[in-house]
């Protein structure tokens, strides 16, 4: 089996007055709270959910 890459998220921006969209975004992402980070397998999908919201979230390490 290959090993999967991964990805560390981590989110700097807070989602209060944000569009319910970007909302979701982060709650797809697993993040809920400020500096919290989150390692997620590093696909097309996730990349894209990163993109959308590149104000709200950092990549940390890859």
């Amino acid at each position: 089996m290959a090993k999967d890459k991964t990805i560390v998220v981590q989110q700097v921006g807070s989602p209060i007055r944000r569009e319910k969209s970007q909302r979701a975004t982060l709650i797809g992402l697993g993040l809920n709270k400020m500096n919290k980070q989150r390692e997620l397998v590093d696909t097309p999908e996730v990349r894209g959910m990163i993109n959308k919201i590149p104000h709200l979230v950092r990549v940390v390490g890859e």
